[in-house]
């Protein structure tokens, strides 16, 4: 620990303070670890700066991390693009708009092998978010590794291996959606076979990063992430015991966790406190471990996506730099702090580095180093993490009691709660409840605004998904075919087994196989495919949250703006009548999202948002083709399709519908879009392609955009 540290002004910090008057204070590092989960904090060592990148390339991507690492930076964080996630290979028709776009595409271990080029991975911490590839893609990395070590015996080669893979497929039926199969074979074959063989051959990796930050990111209040994040880290262990036949103490201390940190400052700091004492007293009393560091929990955070808007786009930095503050005051072990430009699209190098230097400031000009936990004997501070601690503890033991995470899932209760959180949250804002600078108040002149507007990365699609069909070819082209057909044999054949085959020592084990088909090149995609022959691919229901919208309309605030918002809503919900008084029907929509992108955050506000309002609304399943849209659209007679994206797949798939419509009759159907789409992007889409007739960028209000999309259809059907 570092001895205390004395200011300019002679004045002695002390690295770690307690009440002298306690008989038994609490101290970090000693349970229930509310105060941290080590003694020393950071006054021994900071936290580690990993920033989660992937651009549109191995290549690209590798030069990135190369140099992060000269500048500073103590471990990657690896984000791969949509179709590595959904499982498919570049090469696939339902991933055309997807390749490359959020992050690098991974379908050979070529690819692999590219992104870590002089890399070497056996002193390189790396953190990977991957959940519904997970099995190829740790297999890719850790046969890469093998491979980067020719002279090497491979079992040593494993046992060096640091850091993490996210392998958290619970929250995926529950948010991000990056799925492949269906629940039960995802946790008691997927998750308990890497379970059991990382914790046999690479004891220095942690097989699952249990993420809170996803449900944030959905709509969850610090209560919901919190409980359904620690009731996911329960059903985690309690598989690895019953299904894995491994002991608590084989499991978690391997496991990590991962929280959103947004702008509620206090909220975000107690949520941590209070998550670590959540954490450690569940595990204590239903698992009975022996070894101590069972009970910690260690978390990698980051910075809010959600709270970053395209208006006055510099004030993001500040957003950030205050989250930042407040997962570094509330202990968190790692950190990746969002670049300001994310509200619009992927962040550019130099908005990468301002977002690093963020944290390397805090780092070295601020202090915030010197002393462990300084919040602890705050009244307020203890307040509010005892207050969180009861009501998270108390929804924690309504799951218990409902089965576990997996039933109560399954149940769709978890992720109607978090979808009525959201609605709740985003009516708050159209409502002016709730303010968020330069959005609904504060806000610049138009001409203003464009003159603030910021250059944001683009990606050729087109040609990195060449490059990539390119080099899948050549690897089919260069494996031996029989070897590779053998590996996805036994692959599918293990799948098929009724029994375990976890132990890291089972040869039928499916990371195992996974690395064997990996060195027999086969790709991602063929992996994927024969797992999907024996479990297929999960198919999700859609539903909308009624009531929740319009609930913050009907009830008084202190708001000046208050009456003004209520009269506009009920001014739209006569409009609607009046609609269908000529019509004969409710103006309907179709609110769609296309490609691989799950994320349906926004997709769900608005429908949510628009029932309220008065509209018939139609969700369609997430995944869709262009094709597939234009089918469910004319298939349902709506007036409109809203195409909700987040993935900058737009400047392919909106085109491609338009193109759909057309061909099936549907050129009268009016197509508006909204999301993460940079406005560089409006002209293309409004004019140049004519693919959609209205843009809604982040920060509309669903009262505008209601207004705006109903003066489309009647323009379309009146005049």
């Amino acid at each position: 620990m570092r001895s205390e540290r004395l200011t300019p002004e002679g004045i002695a910090i002390q690295p770690v303070y307690w009440d002298l008057r306690g008989d038994q204070p609490e101290m970090p590092g000693i349970f229930p670890y509310t105060r941290g989960p080590y003694a020393t904090m950071y006054t021994a060592k900071p936290w580690t700066v990993r920033q989660y990148a992937g651009f549109s390339t191995a290549e690209e991507s590798n030069a990135f991390y190369k140099a992060n690492l000269a500048a500073g930076q103590q471990g990657l964080s690896v984000a791969f693009d949509l179709p590595t996630h959904r499982g498919y290979d570049s090469d696939h028709d339902r991933v055309v708009g997807d390749v490359g776009m959020a992050g690098v595409p991974i379908s050979t271990l070529k690819d692999m092998n590219i992104l870590f080029d002089e890399i070497d991975l056996t002193k390189v911490s790396v953190s990977m978010t991957m959940n519904g590839a997970v099995l190829p893609v740790l297999a890719f990395y850790i046969q890469t590794a093998i491979e980067q070590n020719p002279g090497k015996d491979p079992k040593e080669v494993l046992k060096q291996l640091r850091g993490t893979i996210q392998n958290d497929v619970l929250k995926e039926f529950m948010v991000r959606n990056t799925y492949i199969y269906p629940p039960e074979p995802s946790i008691n074959r997927v998750i308990a076979d890497i379970m059991g063989f990382t914790s046999m051959h690479m004891p220095k990796f942690n097989s699952i990063s249990i993420s809170g930050y996803h449900m944030q990111e959905a709509g969850a209040d610090a209560i919901l992430e919190m409980a359904f994040t620690i009731a996911d880290g329960i059903e985690y262990i309690r598989t690895a015991v019953n299904n894995a036949d491994l002991k608590v103490d084989e499991v978690a201390p391997r496991l990590s966790f991962f929280w959103a940190v947004g702008l509620n400052y206090y909220t975000e700091i107690a949520k941590m406190r209070a998550a670590r004492r959540l954490w450690a007293t569940l595990v204590k009393e239903k698992f009975q471990p022996e070894n101590e560091k069972s009970l910690l929990l260690r978390t990698h955070s980051q910075t809010s996506g959600y709270s970053l808007t395209e208006a006055q786009p510099m004030n993001n930095i500040i957003r950030t730099t205050i989250e930042a503050i407040a997962a570094v005051q509330g202990g968190t072990q790692s950190l990746h702090t969002n670049s300001y430009d994310e509200a619009v699209g992927l962040p550019t190098q130099q908005t990468a580095r301002v977002a690093r230097n963020t944290q390397l400031i805090l780092q070295e000009e601020t202090g915030i180093c010197d002393v462990a936990d300084p919040w602890a004997g705050s009244y307020m501070m203890e307040s509010l993490t005892d207050e969180l601690y009861d009501k998270a503890l108390a929804l924690v033991q309504e799951v218990e009691e409902f089965g576990g995470m997996t039933r109560y899932i399954s149940s769709g209760s978890a992720k109607l709660r978090i979808e009525e959180s959201a609605t709740r949250k985003q009516a708050r804002i159209d409502s002016k409840q709730e303010v968020i600078v330069g959005v609904n108040k504060y806000r610049l002149s138009e001409e203003m605004e464009k003159a603030e507007a910021i250059d944001v990365l683009r990606i050729e699609n087109t040609k990195v998904r060449e490059k990539q069909v390119a080099r899948i070819l050549e690897v089919k082209a260069s494996r031996d075919k029989g070897v590779a057909e053998a590996a996805l044999k036994r692959i599918e054949f293990s799948a098929r087994m009724s029994g375990s085959t976890s132990r890291g020592d089972n040869p039928d084990n499916l990371l195992q196989l996974c690395v064997e088909a990996a060195a027999a090149r086969c790709t991602l995609g063929e992996m994927s495919d024969a797992m999907e022959r024996a479990w297929g691919r999960h198919v999700p229901t859609s539903s909308v949250v009624q009531g929740a919208y319009s609930a913050s309309f009907t009830t008084q605030t202190k708001s000046g703006d208050f009456d003004t918002s209520v009269a506009e809503y009920e001014s739209i919900l006569k409009r609607v009548e009046q609609f269908e008084k000529k019509e004969g029907r409710r103006p309907r929509i179709l609110v769609a999202k296309m490609g691989q992108d799950g994320h349906d955050r926004g997709a769900k506000v608005i429908a949510s948002g628009f029932s309220d309002l008065g509209f018939d609304v139609d969700i369609g399943p997430l995944f869709q083709t262009p094709e597939e849209v234009a089918v469910q659209a004319l298939d349902s007679d709506v007036h409109v399709i809203g195409i909700s994206s987040q993935a900058a797949g737009h400047r392919t798939l909106l085109p491609a519908l338009k193109k759909e419509l057309e061909q099936k009759g549907g050129e009268n159907i009016v197509v508006v879009a909204g999301g993460v789409i940079p406005p560089n992007d409006y002209e293309f889409l409004l004019t140049e392609t004519k693919s959609c007739s209205a843009v809604f960028g982040p920060g509309t209000r669903i009262p505008d955009a209601a207004i705006k999309t109903l003066d489309l259809i009647e323009k379309n059907l009146f005049e």
